[in-house]
């Protein structure tokens, strides 16, 4: 099973940045994606941004949501199975519940596994 562990939300004012990590536990053989998700109060969860590893060991490709390109930064730290999201230039939009996401497998021949975190709430005063 895949734990995630994440910290790094908070208050900030409007322009300030944060960053967020996220930590995975468990039995791992190989993370594909890790990505952060986020949900505003009566809005669908949505993608915020993801990098595709393709092994541990390889950085991949990242794909950002169109509001967060240029102030957002993702990035990985595969030796620690952590994914981080730094946060730039935050706006009062910006505010929701923050959710890590990794797509894992537990071994070679074993089927990906979709884990959440349990959130972490982001709040941008203007």
């Amino acid at each position: 099973q895949v734990q995630l562990v994440e910290s790094g939300g908070g208050l900030v004012q409007a322009g300030g940045s944060l960053r967020l990590s996220c930590a995975a536990s468990g039995t791992i053989f190989q993370i594909n994606v890790m990505g952060w998700y986020r949900q505003a109060p009566g809005k669908q969860r949505e993608l915020v941004a993801s990098i595709s590893s393709g092994g541990i060991s390889s950085s991949g490709n990242t794909n950002y949501a169109d509001s967060v390109k240029g102030r957002f930064i993702i990035s990985t730290d595969n030796a620690r199975n952590t994914v981080f999201l730094q946060m730039n230039s935050l706006k009062p939009e910006d505010t929701a519940v923050y959710y890590c996401n990794i797509h894992s497998q537990q071994a070679a021949w074993a089927r990906i596994v979709d884990t959440w975190g349990q959130g972490t709430q982001v709040t941008v005063s203007s």
